[in-house]
């Protein structure tokens, strides 16, 4: 049987090797056939420590690695954008706080 692939958004990377993974999924109702949309959190599996916030991870299943962790990371779909740190420290904002340049 092959194994489970799902692809989603991590919500949480603040365990050590770990990421949580939000995947949702869209079906009819089987009554009224309205789209409904359905969300799940998995723990997966990051060895390296490289998935941050707003990224789209694709996770495969795996054998477990913890009572709850049983998926692990394959690959980063797309890096989120707000995952990137600025080079602007808080005093640079505070000396200049209408952004405009001078």
């Amino acid at each position: 049987m092959p194994k489970k692939r799902l692809i989603g958004t991590v919500v949480s990377n603040k365990m050590d090797k770990t990421v949580v993974v939000n995947v949702e999924r869209t079906f009819a109702h089987p009554l009224y056939g309205k789209t409904i949309k359905r969300s799940k959190k998995y723990h997966a599996h990051d060895a390296e420590n490289v998935c941050n916030i707003g990224d789209i991870v694709e996770i495969e299943e795996s054998k477990p690695y913890s009572k709850t962790k049983k998926f692990v990371v394959i690959r980063i779909v797309k890096k989120s954008e707000f995952g990137e740190t600025t080079n602007e420290t808080p005093e640079v904002v505070e000396n200049n706080p209408g952004g405009d340049a001078k």
